[in-house]
């Protein structure tokens, strides 16, 4: 029986090269932006083409593995090679892409709050933010009202059944349970400042909360902000309304 010729798969080899490469670039632009080496549109430029190089990574990986399992006269070996190639291109290029699909579903506003017409207002948090920073006038857009409507018409103030001394209470645990940054809390008047910051790239979200009486129940408005960038990518939405949702359900 004639034996099979080794050969190991080109396109395994080159998997794993983009891959390495990939998260390289990838974590240079983490690493850059949370160490203030580049700002976050550089970061951004970096971690996208990282991406695509994962992407490229993933493709070599698919080609290898097609071609280890469909090998007949030659026996073409890197199949290792290959599914560490594809596994490390897909922890680079999913997250990234992914966030970029969710982009476009949302508006590509970066001040969301629950309450339009009298937007909580940031106090202590003013100190921290420079003017490179997104502006907290909420006037650009000029629409941005609009929008919020348009993109998130289910969020808004949180009426609760309880005294608002205990609303209070729970929302500076909850907001601490989550490890957000505790700027600021006044109990008197109902004002919780916060900073949120993501785990990935290390952005800052400012947040403030207000927590007032409304007859006999309690009143609870929200806002959260990035300090920069146009879009958030709908993360400050989904934070209020998780949080809300917590506190609504907090016993």
């Amino acid at each position: 029986m004639k034996e099979k010729i080794k050969e190991r798969s080109e396109f395994a080899r080159w998997s794993l090269k983009h891959a390495c490469l990939s998260a390289s670039i990838a974590a240079a632009a983490v690493l850059g932006y949370r160490f203030g080496i580049m700002n976050y549109q550089v970061a951004l430029i970096i971690l996208i083409g990282g991406a695509a190089l994962g992407v490229m990574a993933i493709l070599s990986a698919i080609v290898s593995i097609l071609a280890i399992i469909t090998s007949v006269d030659t026996k073409v070996t890197g199949i290792l090679s290959a599914l560490t190639g594809l596994a490390l291109g897909l922890a680079v290029a999913a997250p990234v892409f992914l966030t970029i699909q969710t982009g476009y579903k949302v508006p590509r506003i970066h001040d969301i709050t629950t309450d339009l017409q009298n937007p909580p207002g940031f106090s202590a948090i003013l100190t921290l933010r420079t003017a490179e920073h997104n502006p907290l006038d909420r006037k650009t857009p000029a629409n941005l009202n609009e929008l919020q409507q348009a993109g998130y018409p289910d969020l808004g103030s949180l009426l609760i059944n309880k005294e608002p001394g205990q609303v209070f209470t729970e929302a500076v645990a909850l907001a601490s349970a989550r490890g957000w940054e505790i700027i600021a809390v006044s109990a008197e008047d109902g004002i919780i400042e916060a900073v949120d910051t993501t785990r990935f790239m290390g952005f800052k979200d400012d947040i403030v909360i207000r927590v007032s009486a409304q007859a006999d129940k309690t009143i609870v408005d929200m806002r959260s902000v990035s300090r920069v960038g146009i879009s958030d990518m709908g993360a400050n939405a989904a934070r209020i309304k998780a949080f809300l949702h917590d506190l609504n359900n907090a016993e």
